[in-house]
C-alpha cells in the first residue's frame, strides 16, 4: 500500500472522521464503521486533506484536466483545498467550480460558484464518499448544461465497497452510468488491512471482534465487484 494511503488512514482516525462501533446509516443498514468528512474543520486538516486528494487524482488521472467540480455543499471546501494542493505539489493550476443549491439571480448570477465552465474543459468531480450516487445524479446534468465539457472522472476519499442499487458498489455504478473513471484515496478493504491489530492513536481499533463484524457486514452488503 502506498505511503500516502497509510498516512491518510491514520489521518482519518486522528481527525475522528472514521469511527468504529455500532452505527445506523441513512440507508437503514447497521454498520460497524462510519465516515463523516464534516469532521475536517481546521486549516491544517483541510490542507492535508487537499494533499491526499491531489495525490490520488495525480495517480489516477494525471494532470491533464482544467476544473475540479465539487457538488454542494461538502464538495465546495474539497474542491478548493485540492486545487490549492495541486498547485503546491505539482505546479498545476486548475480552476474550482461548485453548484449552488439555489440559482442566484443578482450579482454573481447563476447556479455555479467559482469558475464558469467553458466548452472543451476537462473536469474531475470530487466528493467525500459515494453511498448512493444521488449527488452525482443531481449535479452531472448541471455540469452538462453549462458547456460542452468532458468529465474525466470522479474521486472520493473512501470507497465503502458495498452494494449500491445493484450488486456493484455505488462508486462503480456511477462510473458505469456516466462512462467515467472513478477512484478513491483508499478503499475500506485497505483500511481494514492496515488497521487490523495495528495500534492507532494508542489503541487497536480493529481487533478480532471488530474484524469479524466488518466481515459479517460485507458478507451481507459487500459489492460483488469492487475497486
Amino acid at each position: 500500500m502506498e505511503q500516502y494511503k497509510q498516512e491518510f488512514i491514520d489521518f482519518m482516525v486522528e481527525s475522528k472522521v472514521l469511527k468504529f462501533g455500532d452505527f445506523t446509516l441513512k440507508s437503514g443498514r447497521k454498520s460497524p464503521f462510519f465516515m463523516n468528512a464534516g469532521g475536517y474543520v481546521t486549516g491544517s486538516q483541510l490542507r492535508k486533506l487537499g494533499e491526499y486528494y491531489a495525490k490520488a487524482i495525480y495517480e489516477k488521472f494525471g494532470l491533464d484536466f482544467d476544473v475540479l467540480f465539487g457538488p454542494a455543499y461538502k464538495g465546495i471546501p474539497l474542491s478548493v483545498a485540492t486545487a490549492i494542493a495541486l498547485s503546491e505539489l505539482y505546479g498545476k493550476e486548475v480552476r474550482y467550480c461548485s453548484n449552488r443549491k439555489e440559482i442566484k439571480d443578482h450579482g454573481d448570477v447563476g447556479i455555479l460558484l467559482g469558475s464558469k465552465l467553458k466548452d472543451g474543459d476537462r473536469v474531475v468531480m470530487i466528493e467525500d464518499v459515494t453511498t448512493s450516487g444521488k449527488s452525482i445524479e443531481e449535479t452531472y446534468p448541471i455540469i452538462a448544461a453549462q458547456a460542452k465539457v468532458e468529465v474525466v472522472g470522479l474521486v472520493v476519499s473512501l470507497n465503502r465497497m458495498e452494494k449500491g442499487k445493484t450488486e456493484l458498489s455505488a462508486l462503480e455504478e456511477v462510473g458505469a452510468t456516466y462512462h467515467i473513471d472513478t477512484t478513491a484515496i483508499v478503499t475500506m478493504e485497505e483500511v481494514t488491512q492496515y488497521l487490523y491489530q495495528r495500534p492507532c492513536g494508542g489503541e487497536i481499533l480493529i481487533d478480532d471482534a471488530m474484524k469479524a463484524s466488518i466481515d459479517a457486514y460485507y458478507e451481507q452488503y459487500g459489492a460483488k465487484v469492487s475497486q
